[in-house]
């Protein structure tokens, strides 16, 4: 009986470490190196340094993957798929790429997303060419940045033109495509760890941002699920590692929470994360201001089993006093001067109009509100409160700091504008002299939807065909109104002057990171 004999592979062979025989191979595998068995058997020789042998292997993959690209590129031939699925692109995600994404986020987006810390950040970006989960944590996140809409992050000068808005959203779709294929080769369900699920924490983000909500559902599901496997749900699971480590991955698990809810009142999904552990703490992390992401999941807190199943009209068991409390809770859920950074604000306070607006479409779809209520919450006419308020506060903020946050906060605006819109068509608006009133709000919010990057192109021309619509004879009869006179018009080219809130009306010149801000 002959037996076969097991083969070293060309790079195992090289490096001169035992291999596996599979194809590829534990130790390709897990340094990222492309897997060949095509080297003729030479006798043995001397042995050198493993490390040094490695980085020339990586080098030589590196090169003769770019000749093949080039080739390919002057012949007109598009590069067939990578072989196998974890070999990295060269020269896609480069360390100048990284560290502009990364200052970016930390600048603009950290308040919110409080889940890295730059000590691990770094050990990220060394471990990058070994680790797989390192590389598609950073590929995730670098793409989530350049894809937010109308951003410009320097990154260099790039092979097809300098860095730009355009460029910067097709790089970002080629990050988020080389993350998955990566991704691929690693089991990262069945052992999911914590850098796995900002992974498809990041992947949600950027599916969100190019509109794709099957697939960026999926991956937020991907994300919860994770948590729950790892036991996040369990405040057992914090008792053991450095505090500063543990409200990390804390603040994960509440940032999981409140972006679950979220989408669920915007797409009426399910929940599957509870408030089952206590909040991060202000002192766990002192180099941190985590005052803000505080308030943003006392924000969301409320909207549990009980609000989503009567969202998703799968029950019915509310009240009049239930509701009314719950506006109450959430009018007062923030204070009158928030001590956080301005681009924080701006989403809490956006946020804040929107649930109250959210649960005010919950009463009357359940038929619970009425035009001789004491409570003003609970009458039909609530919603020109909500965005009264809504257009006093983000007078007060900076353009930028409101873009940063990208589609998710235009989206808010936008459905507080054309649930105004419906409120408009059908109760009696009195008219009060040298006052604003419903059609300037609405105007403001038309104005402000306009200018933020990304809502002219996707939700004004919304906006026009709700308000012709449901106000056929507004357009026409507002002389007065620019904006509401320009959106009869053609959407194209449209120049909105009426609202103030630019970047060159702001009192900031970059938004700072501590300020107060005034409800009102």
């Amino acid at each position: 009986m002959t037996h076969s004999t097991k083969r070293a592979c060309d790079a195992c062979h090289r490096r001169k470490v035992r291999c596996n025989s599979s194809h590829p191979c534990a130790n390709c595998s897990q340094a990222g190196l492309l897997c060949t068995y095509d080297a003729i058997p030479q006798k043995k020789g001397p042995k050198g340094s493993r490390a040094k042998v490695i980085s020339e292997l990586r080098e030589t993959q590196k090169q003769s993957e770019l000749a093949h690209m080039t080739r390919n590129r002057i012949h007109g031939v598009g590069s067939p798929p990578m072989s196998p699925t974890f070999y990295r692109t060269p020269g896609l995600l480069t360390l100048e790429m990284i560290d502009g994404c990364t200052e970016f986020f930390f600048a603009q987006l950290f308040p919110t997303m409080p889940i890295l810390q730059d000590e691990q950040l770094r050990q990220w970006i060394a471990d990058m060419n070994c680790s797989g989960e390192a590389y598609c944590l950073l590929a995730s996140l670098s793409s989530f940045v350049l894809i937010q809409p109308g951003i410009e992050i320097k990154i260099g000068e790039g092979a097809d033109g300098p860095a730009g808005p355009s460029n910067n959203t097709a790089l970002g779709m080629s990050l988020l495509d080389e993350a998955l294929r990566v991704r691929k080769a690693h089991d990262y369900i069945e052992n999911p760890t914590i850098t796995t699920i900002m992974t498809s924490f990041f992947l949600f983000a950027c599916y969100f941002g190019l509109n794709k909500h099957n697939t960026a559902w999926s991956h937020l599901r991907e994300a919860t699920a994770s948590a729950q496997i790892l036991g996040m749900q369990e405040e057992s699971y914090y008792l053991e590692g450095y505090v500063k480590h543990t409200s990390r991955k804390r603040r994960l698990f509440w940032l999981l929470f409140i972006t679950e809810r979220a989408y669920a009142l915007q797409k009426h999904r399910p929940l599957t994360l509870h408030a089952t552990i206590e909040l991060p703490k202000i002192e766990d992390d002192p180099t941190i201001s985590v005052a803000g992401f505080i308030y943003l999941v006392q924000l969301y807190h409320p909207f549990d089993d009980t609000f989503i199943g009567l969202w998703n009209k799968s029950r019915s068991d509310c009240s009049t006093i239930w509701l009314a409390r719950l506006q109450q809770q959430l009018t007062q859920a923030l204070p009158v001067y928030l001590d956080v950074a301005e681009s924080q604000a701006a989403d809490l306070r956006t946020s804040q109009q929107w649930l109250r607006t959210m649960v005010w479409q919950l009463s009357i779809a359940n038929g619970y509100l009425s035009s001789n209520s004491s409570d003003s919450s609970m009458t039909f006419g609530y919603p020109i409160e909500i965005a009264k308020d809504l257009v006093t506060v983000v007078g007060k903020f900076s353009k930028h700091s409101m873009e940063v946050h990208g589609i998710g906060l235009i989206e808010k605006v936008f459905d507080i504008a054309c649930t105004l819109i419906d409120v408009m068509s059908c109760v009696p608006i009195e008219s009060r002299q040298f006052e604003p009133g419903p059609r300037d709000y609405l105007n403001q919010l038309i104005a402000l939807i306009s200018t933020l990057r990304g809502g002219e192109s996707r939700y004004l021309p919304l906006l026009k065909a709700k308000i012709e619509d449901t106000l056929p004879t507004a357009i026409s009869s507002v002389k007065h109104s620019p904006t509401l006179n320009e959106l009869s018009g053609k959407m194209d080219g449209v120049k909105l002057e009426t609202y103030s809130n630019s970047s060159n009306s702001s009192p900031y010149s970059t938004p700072p990171y501590t300020q107060f801000y005034p409800l009102a």
